[in-house]
């Protein structure tokens, strides 16, 4: 088959295919995903994506934006079965967005600066809301909550509220509540550096999992089981994992 053809390098080729997919002599797997089934992997592929914008290489970044796309393409076929939506809907709206958003670009508006940028911003996006959405806009309960509490922190700011919460409750039943309070001040301390706190933890979860990996090189060059040495010996071995 000449896959070039039937099925050109482009999103519409994309859509193309995944209707081949779905129909009759198609994938049976394919023909029996719907929105809730794929929303899982969907989200694995951005994640995919993330790294790999983070490694920096171009033909991973490349791969990774065509998954997340095969994924977009699936969404989008599956509201046009079912008669929610096109694609036309879909890029019509988003072109739409962008201009409305962008009145410096397409219209008369000015701004000074990046500051005057979100404030043009935030007032376009208020003036598209719902009326009860308010100051927060609209906040997606299905982040990662570090990502979450980034967001709604970030939009919080250029409310201009600023927030400063100490929280020593010394009953048993607050220690969440507490936890939840430290990790939320953590992220506001975050976004006042400029600092992507998602970002952040995913880079300390790489380095802790590559020094623990170290100590466990160390532990099988020199004989050691791990799990019985002393506190002092696990540290030792953790600052020498740390100096390699």
């Amino acid at each position: 088959m000449d896959k070039s053809a039937t099925f050109p390098s482009t999103f519409e080729g994309l859509l193309a295919l995944v209707r081949r997919l779905r129909g009759p002599g198609g994938c049976p797997w394919d023909r029996e995903q719907t929105r809730e089934s794929l929303k899982e992997l969907m989200l694995e592929e951005c994640y995919e994506l993330v790294e790999a914008l983070e490694n920096g290489e171009a033909a991973g970044i490349a791969d990774e934006i065509g998954d997340v796309c095969g994924h977009m393409a699936f969404q989008i076929v599956l509201g046009d079965e079912g008669g929610d939506f096109t694609a036309e809907d879909v890029f019509g709206h988003a072109i739409d967005k962008l201009v409305r958003r962008h009145p410096h670009v397409f219209g008369d508006a000015e701004v000074p600066d990046e500051a005057g940028l979100w404030r043009q911003w935030d007032r376009v996006k208020k003036s598209e809301r719902e009326e009860n959405a308010g100051l927060l806009g609209s906040d997606v309960r299905a982040q990662p909550a570090l990502a979450r509490a980034q967001s709604l922190q970030r939009r919080a700011a250029r409310a201009g509220f600023e927030l400063d919460e100490r929280d020593s409750s010394p009953s048993p039943h607050a220690r969440e509540a507490e936890l939840g309070n430290a990790m939320f001040s953590l992220v506001n301390i975050a976004r006042r550096d400029g600092v992507d706190a998602e970002a952040a933890l995913r880079h300390a979860n790489e380095r802790f999992t590559a020094g623990f990996r170290a100590m466990e090189r160390l532990c099988l060059q020199r004989g050691l089981d791990f799990e019985v040495l002393s506190p002092e010996e696990k540290d030792a071995l953790r600052q020498e994992a740390k100096g390699a």
